[in-house]
């Protein structure tokens, strides 16, 4: 009965009253949703904090002492790491390791592209070829995804050794399960209305995926390769590192070797190389979509 009367009331301030509740008249500001708010913020962040100091506490990390350091880092770094003339006389070693590396992250991202878009169209849940090919080909790219390519890295270096095919291949797998999920999610969210047209016209699986779903998605597919090049220049420094290649392996020497001004050096061409590469990758994406 109450319930009936209160939907049958007329106006907010009856309902309020039959709730038990104080009506706010309009144009009046109520305060209790803005405290409710910020009290659910502050305890979000006062349970973030002590996770954070419970971690910290366990591992030993002294929060303060971190923060004291911070600026005599900057200073060493602003002091050492600064080129010198003579590190100039370097760059002919320099550049062509960083040619090589970024020549092996487009390799690996381009090669693993084209596998991984054959994998994904096949084992797409809307012009996928169905059974148990969806299932597996998502099963298999989260496996390579979530394997980091450090780890990717140190496995293939026990079978391949120290060698440019290596980090090749580390880049490779990595690239070819982050595309393949990727371009999965993409090839599922595009429109059905031309793959059915083209069914319902009798087209072949291979004419549907070349008149409807590789036109459909092509825009995506390049943006997601280029966002993925991008990222595997940045990964190949620290493979290189571990495999003995490219230009991680010249900031290493350097760096072991105490010439912090040629190490510097190399740290600038790779942020060059980095902020060019982001750039181009940017400027296309805007010609395409």
């Amino acid at each position: 009965m109450i319930d009936r009367a209160i939907r049958r009331a007329p106006g907010a301030a009856v309902r309020a009253k039959l709730r038990g509740h104080r009506a706010v008249p309009r144009g009046q500001y109520d305060g209790s949703f803005f405290l409710r708010r910020t009290a659910s913020l502050v305890a979000a962040a006062a349970v973030f904090l002590a996770l954070g100091a419970l971690s910290g506490t366990y591992v030993g990390f002294d929060f303060i002492q971190a923060v004291l350091d911070v600026p005599g880092g900057f200073v060493w770094m602003a002091t050492q790491f600064v080129p010198s003339v003579s590190s100039l006389q370097k760059l002919g070693t320099i550049l062509p390791a960083l040619a090589s590396t970024v020549l092996a992250s487009i390799a690996s991202s381009c090669t693993a592209a084209i596998l991984a878009y054959v994998c994904a169209v096949l084992g797409s849940r809307s012009v996928g070829v169905g059974g148990p090919i969806p299932l597996a080909v998502r099963a298999i790219a989260s496996l390579f995804r979530n394997i980091p390519v450090v780890a990717w890295a140190f496995i293939l270096l026990f079978s391949f050794k120290q060698s440019e095919f290596t980090g090749f291949f580390a880049l490779f797998l990595t690239s070819f399960g982050y595309l393949t999920r990727c371009f999965l999610e993409s090839i599922d969210e595009m429109g059905s209305g031309p793959v059915e047209a083209l069914r319902a016209a009798g087209a072949s699986y291979g004419q549907i995926v070349a008149q409807a779903v590789i036109p459909m998605s092509i825009t995506s597919v390049v943006s997601w390769v280029l966002y993925m090049i991008e990222t595997n220049i940045r990964d190949a420094t620290l493979i290189g590192l571990l495999t003995g290649t490219g230009i991680g392996f010249v900031f290493d020497v350097y760096y072991k070797s105490f010439r912090y001004d040629v190490a510097g050096l190399v740290i600038l061409a790779i942020i060059l190389a980095v902020v060019a590469c982001e750039l181009t990758s940017n400027y296309v994406r805007r010609k395409i979509i």
